[in-house]
């Protein structure tokens, strides 16, 4: 999975949980953006690129998702 599917999958979850999506790229390091699901947050990287397995789960459970909701 690349960071767009994840940001698509992420933001119709977000819509389903009546939650707010942002990605704020300004907000992290080079290629790399903060992206908030209602008040968590999690980092990403570029969003082209693909998310390997141990990085997507990192990045789900900083947001609180189970990796089979998505």
């Amino acid at each position: 999975m690349n960071g767009n599917e994840l940001l698509r999958k992420i933001k119709k979850l977000a819509r389903r949980r009546g939650l707010k999506v942002a990605l704020f790229p300004d907000q992290g390091y080079g290629s790399h953006g903060r992206l908030y699901f209602g008040d968590r947050f999690t980092t990403v990287k570029d969003l082209k690129k693909e998310i390997g397995p141990g990085l997507l789960g990192s990045m789900l459970e900083d947001l609180g998702i189970r990796k089979e909701e998505l």
